[in-house]
Order: structure tokens, then sequence, then C-alpha cells
């Protein structure tokens, strides 16, 4: 046995505190261990010019290389999943329905995807996995549903046809959907992890896949209206205010609470970890999905009672998200700025929603506005890979982004002041 070493006054030695600038840890949201902290390299005085493929090569923040296998499993996954999914829609609404309500349908998914754009201004996510998410929510997701819906069939009371609806809605719909929904979360962080970095991007992935998700099952119920009902144009409006109007954020609000949990999981990367918060961030959605559908003959009182309340609180929480995203790319830019790399008053027009506008509109008065917002583009990737590497994910792999990141600011300074 050995033992402590004593100080000066007799007690054991303490261990040297971990190196931490002031500040590092700016928000619960992205606090990091202070064992993982190490000061931004420097900007030595006179750095050789790189050989740097140009501002416009710049705006991508890793090769689409890195999520290639990942594009193409959802890629394949998607085009089987149509062969079921289009049929079975037409076979359910007749091609006349199927028209109408892929037209009607478009209504509540732009609000969906309107309200994802907002999101992701900051740090926009590739388009690539956007494109993923949707295809997986408006195909994958809706065919995984169609298959696994027959096991809860089995399940169900069938006794009753009131009992028989209830159980399918309230029991199947919630877990069914969210998990496949879900998956695809799982998918894009583990997949894609580079892109992945925390509960906004998670809320933002999220957002996609349910909005892809509530497109084609709106088809189902818009066209399905035209196709069995007496008097269509009625009954498809009143089902239009319900799900296009009242209710176009529900499936994107249930599996939000999915992606927001995932989200902080990618904070401190490890597989395991995200499998556990894929399967802990399932149960809000589950519930809030269940508490939706159980809704009956006081749906009015119990939608402006709970639903509003509960929507208004997740807006809410995605603006702080938002807040604290912005805030925390100040912090890193700031450490980058001590570093010699970025003036205070960049890092203000960079890391600020009001310094981003006036920094666009100056550019732009001297047609140089495109090189002004990949420089903040730039910056803003910049700000996320230094959270990685304070994070503990991939250091090695992001330190090297990181430098030819940084090589890349003079040339982007450049051209923004040509």
């Amino acid at each position: 046995m050995t033992m402590n070493q004593p100080g000066h006054h007799g007690g054991p030695r303490p261990y040297p505190r971990p190196y931490l600038e002031p500040g590092a840890n700016p928000t619960w949201m992205g606090r990091v261990d202070p064992r993982n902290y190490q000061p931004a390299p420097g900007n030595p005085a006179a750095l050789p010019q790189p050989v740097w493929p140009g501002p416009e090569a710049a705006r991508r923040r890793f090769p689409a290389s890195s999520t290639l296998p990942l594009l193409v499993t959802g890629g394949v996954l998607a085009f089987l999943s149509l062969l079921l999914v289009v049929p079975f829609l037409l076979g359910s609404t007749g091609v006349a329905g199927f028209v109408i309500g892929f037209i009607a349908s478009l209504v509540p998914l732009s609000a969906v995807l309107l309200t994802v754009f907002l999101i992701d201004r900051w740090e926009p996510e590739p388009k690539r996995l956007l494109w993923f998410a949707f295809s997986w929510g408006a195909a994958v997701s809706i065919a995984g549903t169609l298959l696994i819906q027959p096991l809860f069939v089995l399940a169900a009371p069938t006794a009753d046809k009131a009992e028989f609806q209830y159980f399918m809605a309230t029991v199947q719909a919630p877990i069914v959907e969210e998990f496949t929904k879900a998956l695809g979360l799982l998918l894009l962080l583990l997949g894609a992890r580079k892109y992945f970095d925390g509960p906004v991007d998670g809320v933002v992935f999220a957002f996609t896949i349910a909005g892809g998700f509530a497109f084609t099952e709106n088809i189902l119920y818009f066209g399905r209206e035209i196709a069995e009902s007496s008097d269509p144009g009625t009954d498809l409006v009143r089902i239009f205010i319900l799900r296009g109007v009242m209710s176009p954020f529900a499936h994107a609000l249930f599996t939000s609470t999915t992606g927001l949990i995932m989200g902080f999981a990618a904070r401190r990367w490890h597989p395991g970890y995200s499998v556990l918060a894929f399967f802990i961030g399932l149960l809000p959605a589950m519930f809030l999905h269940n508490r939706w559908n159980s809704m009956g003959g006081d749906f009015l009182v119990e939608y402006f009672v709970v639903q509003v309340p509960i929507f208004l609180m997740a807006a809410l929480g995605i603006v702080f998200l938002r807040l604290a995203e912005g805030k925390l790319t100040r912090q890193r830019l700031l450490e980058y700025a001590r570093a010699g790399w970025f003036t205070p008053a960049e890092v203000d027009m960079l890391a600020t929603a009001r310094g981003r506008k006036a920094a666009i509109r100056w550019a732009a008065s001297s047609g140089r506005a495109a090189q002004m917002r990949a420089f903040i583009k730039a910056a803003t990737a910049l700000a996320c890979t230094r959270q990685r590497i304070l994070s503990g994910r991939d250091v090695p792999v992001h330190q090297q982004d990181e430098l030819g990141q940084l090589a890349g600011v003079p040339q982007l300074r450049a051209a923004v002041l040509a």
C-alpha cells in the first residue's frame, strides 16, 4: 500500500487541476469535462499559405463519403418501402383520393419544413441527411408500421369494434410508429455522428422524420375521405382542419422528445449511450402519442387545456436551445480568438444573429454576401468541431478536421474583404 505524499501543511497533496479557460462551460447544454479541455491551436505569426480549395469548397464540413453507407442504405430501404407504401395508399384512397390527399398534405408539411429551416438556420445540417430523414419518415417508417401492425392485431380485442379501434389507436400506433420513426434517428446518430452534435440537431432530424411520416399518413387520411365518404367535400374540410390546421406538429412534437434525449447523449459520444438514449427517448414520445390518440368526447377541452400548453412549452424549449447553441458557439470562437484566429469584433459578428444579419447586409453592398455566408458557416462548423474535441468525441479525427478548417480561415476572410 502506498500513501499520499504530505503537502506543505502535512495533508495529502492535491492532484493538479485540469486547465480550463474562464467561461469554457457556458451552459449546461455544452458542458465539457475539464479533463478533455485543451487550448485552441495558436495562429503562428507567419502562417504558411496552405493548399486550400477555396471558400466554395469550405462550405462542406466533412466529405460526403463519410455518410455514403448511411445514404445508400437509406436510399435502398426507401425504394423498397415505396413498393409497399404506394400500392397501399392507392388501394385505400383510389387515384383521385391519392392526388387530392397528396396536394392537401403539402400544406401541413410546408409548416413543419419551414419550422425545420428556422430551427436549423444557425448551424445547418447537410441537405443529404435531411433528405435521408424525410425519406425515412415518409417511406421506411410507414412501411415498418404496416409490417409490424399485424402483430398487434393478433393481440387486440376483437369482440367489439370500438375496443379494437381504441387499442390500435392508443397502444399499437404510439408503440409502432414512434419506434419506426426513432430507428431513423438512431441510424443518423450512429452513421453520421459528426453531424449529430447535440439536442438542436436531434430536434431538427426528428422534426424532419416526423414531417415525412405525417405527410404520408395525411395522404391516407385525406384521400380516404374522398374515396369513402358520402359527402367528401365536407368531410375532407373537417379532417383537414383537425390534422392540417390544429395538429400539423403533432408527430413532430412526439418524435422530437426522442431526438432531444438522443441529442443530449450525442454530447458525450458512446455507442452504448446512443442505444440507451434511443430506448429512453421512446418513452415520452409514446406517452405523448398515446395521450393525443386517447382524446375523445372532450377533445376540444383537452386540446386547449393540455395539448396547446405542451406545444407552447416545446416551442419555448426550442428557442432556449437555439439561444444556448449561440452562446456555445460564441464561447468556442472566443477561445480561437485568444489563439489569434479571430478578432473580438469578428466573434461578435459570427456568434450573434444580429451580427450575422448586419455582416451579410454589409457584404451584400459590395456583392460578397455569398462569401460572408461561407465565412459564417465555416466559423460555426469550426466551433462545433472544437466542442466535439472538448467533449472527447473521436478526438484525433476532429483535431485533423480542426487544423484543416483553421487553415481555411484566412482564405475565407480574404474572400470577404477582397
